[in-house]
C-alpha cells in the first residue's frame, strides 16, 4: 500500500504541475478543457494565468511536502487540496459548463485526491 500511496501522490502532484504549465502556455485550450471556455486575449487572460500559477504551485508544494515532510503531511495536504477540484466542480456548473466535465473531471479528481489522502494516512 505504501508504494501505491506514494505513486498516486507523485502522479497527482505532477499532474498539477502539468495543468499549471498548460494554462500558462495554452490558456484557451486549457480553459476549454476545464469546462468554461475563455478568451485569453481579453480580460480572462489574467485569470487563466492565475489558474496556471495556482495549479503549478499546488504541484510543487505537494512534491516538497512528500519529499521533506513525509506521508502524514502529504495526507493532510491532499485532504485540504481536495477542496480545489470540488470548487472547480461548482464553478463549471455555475458558469454553464457541461455536467459531464464538472462531475467526470473535477468531482472525480476530488474523489481520487481523497482516496490518495486516505492511502497516505494509512501508511
Amino acid at each position: 500500500m505504501t508504494v501505491t500511496a506514494y505513486t498516486l501522490a507523485v502522479v497527482l502532484n505532477l499532474f498539477c504541475l502539468f495543468l499549471g504549465y498548460r494554462f500558462l502556455v495554452r490558456p484557451a485550450a486549457s480553459a476549454t478543457g476545464y469546462g468554461v471556455p475563455a478568451d485569453p486575449s481579453g480580460d480572462a487572460g489574467a485569470y487563466l494565468t492565475v489558474k496556471g500559477l495556482r495549479d503549478g504551485t499546488l504541484g510543487v508544494v505537494g512534491l516538497a511536502l512528500l519529499v521533506f515532510a513525509g506521508a502524514g503531511a502529504e495526507a493532510w495536504y491532499m485532504l485540504c487540496v481536495a477542496l480545489v477540484p470540488l470548487g472547480d466542480t461548482l464553478i463549471v456548473l455555475r458558469h454553464g459548463g457541461a455536467k459531464a466535465v464538472a462531475f467526470g473531471i473535477h468531482f472525480a479528481t476530488a474523489a481520487v485526491v481523497l482516496i490518495c489522502a486516505g492511502l497516505l494516512f494509512a501508511v
